[in-house]
């Protein structure tokens, strides 16, 4: 309608904004990391003794006869003297271990628990010697998360944070854990001692949580045996060998093809593969009394779309792992074809730990993502801040959280050698942006050659200039990006020194 002339229309309202409360949890956030996920320092050497990022450590560590031996457990330490060696601090830089590839650092969750946190001092970081038994472990996590909690509820910041809260309720604990942290988490909230912490918690989101092992750690222990590896390899069996928690990581599932029958491993399969019989005889009457209690209720994220082995066969000590498991019924009795072969079924994971031993309790959240990147994944920051804020959209997960590729790469890579990456869940090279780059951003590439090696899968073959420390980076147009780290060393077999 058109204004008549001279008349002077009146200007528009000023549109005032009201003011936004920023969205805080009055809980206490404790965040627990997984295996090799904290630095360790030896008390009687002052030196660290993991968790430096530098590429001459790494070699130092994995490829001299003795790089890792501050790491091995004593006589003294197996006798539950644990007065040697401290963890300090989560993991600030990313780290490199054979089998195991890349453990990512915890920088990013951090943050993010800070900035949903009413305070700073809300926030605790929990890191703890991963060699040692997840029970030691878990005793000082759960008196740590009461004492934090106790602190928090009288910080002088709580009253105005709980008046901003949704609920109003003295505020309770939220645990953040990966891998093994998810293991700690559950021991500390039932076998810990403290036995009002579950009523004082208010969720358990577990980020690749091995709830029932992974035949990567069978890998590990039997890295010493069989044919000549690189030496990083050989180093860890060594250790591992020591190590209480490597060996309360076994699969403790069917996993063990022996002709036509599969099944669980025992005290003297884990000898025969390399490792130490009483140690896993130990691991499993631990998880009898773990999970013979009631698991605190959790959300479990599970990755998805990734290689990963499931199911070995045990030859003469030597493992094979494979990349498939096997179909159980509701009573426990594997399936079977009509010629009594179990039935075989590839479940896929996040390349280190399957998809159902990861899913302690349904529904998960599937994320495609490597192990070590599952805490550090872009895609998944977001459905933490959800967690952590409570919202009631998380158990749904991300929308499409099963699309997406995976990345499979070598560990250990020899400098200025091609070699092969594998990707998943596509068959066109045009579909993929694949970037290698020295984790200190002084080198990078994208000069990849792909081949169609079947349905959905590729390789991708590429080199790198020099020893050290290297992330694969792969995008498709669906589905988060997906890392995974490669450490470059010399060419030495298990037999040389």
């Amino acid at each position: 309608m058109n204004q008549p002339r001279g008349q002077v229309r009146p200007a528009p309202a000023p549109h005032i904004s009201p003011s936004l409360t920023h969205r805080t949890t009055h809980d206490a956030i404790v965040i627990v990391p997984g295996i090799m996920g904290s630095e360790l320092y030896d008390t009687t050497t002052g030196k660290v003794i993991w968790g430096i990022a530098d590429p001459r450590w790494l070699t130092h560590a994995w490829l001299r006869p003795k790089g890792l031996a501050p790491l091995h457990l004593t006589d003294e330490e197996r006798t539950g003297h644990y007065s040697r060696v401290k963890a300090r601090r989560l993991l600030q830089t990313p780290v490199w271990s054979p089998f195991l590839r890349g453990i990512e650092p915890y920088t990013r969750l951090v943050n993010l628990a800070e900035e949903c946190a009413a305070h700073r001092d809300a926030v605790m970081t929990f890191p703890y010697d991963w060699r040692l038994p997840i029970a030691v472990n878990a005793r000082r996590l759960a008196k740590e998360a009461r004492d934090h909690l106790q602190n928090w509820r009288d910080h002088s910041a709580q009253p105005e944070a709980r008046r901003q809260a949704l609920e109003d309720r003295p505020a309770r604990l939220v645990f953040l854990a990966h891998s093994m942290g998810g293991l700690v988490t559950n021991t500390a909230l039932t076998l810990g001692g403290d036995k009002d912490l579950v009523a004082d918690t208010r969720g358990v989101l577990t980020l690749g949580t091995p709830f029932q092992g992974s035949v990567v750690a069978a890998n590990i222990l039997n890295a010493s045996q069989g044919a000549p590896l690189p030496l990083p390899h050989t180093r860890l069996a060594a250790a591992a060998a020591t190590m209480p928690a490597v060996h309360e990581l076994l699969p403790r599932f069917r996993c063990l093809e022996d002709g036509m029958d599969v099944h669980r491993l025992t005290p003297g399969d884990v000898a025969a593969l390399g490792g130490d019989k009483d140690l896993f005889a130990q691991a499993q009457d631990f998880f009898s009394t773990l999970y013979a209690q009631q698991l605190p209720q959790q959300q479990p994220v599970v990755g998805v779309r990734q290689d990963t082995v499931q199911s070995l066969t045990l030859t003469d000590g030597v493992v094979r792992a494979s990349e498939y498991g096997f179909i159980t019924a509701s009573d426990g009795e594997l399936s079977r074809d009509p010629n009594g072969t179990p039935r075989r079924m590839q479940v896929w994971g996040d390349g280190t730990v399957h998809r159902s031993s990861a899913a302690v309790t349904t529904p998960t959240i599937p994320l495609a993502a490597q192990h070590g990147a599952l805490a550090n994944n872009k895609k998944m920051l977001p459905l933490i801040e959800d967690f952590l804020l409570d919202h009631d959209a998380l158990i749904r997960g991300p929308e499409q959280g099963d699309e997406g590729i995976g990345l499979t790469t070598p560990d250990y890579v020899t400098p200025e050698s091609s070699w092969e990456c594998t990707i998943t869940g596509t068959d066109e090279p045009a579909d993929v942006d694949c970037r290698i780059a020295n984790i200190d951003g002084s080198w990078s590439s994208n000069d990849f050659s792909f081949d169609v090696t079947g349905d959905d899968r590729l390789s991708a073959n590429t080199n790198v200039p020099d020893a050290g420390l290297y992330r694969i980076t792969a995008r498709a147009d669906y589905g988060p990006e997906v890392t995974q780290l490669v450490f470059a060393g010399p060419s030495r077999s298990s037999g040389e020194s």
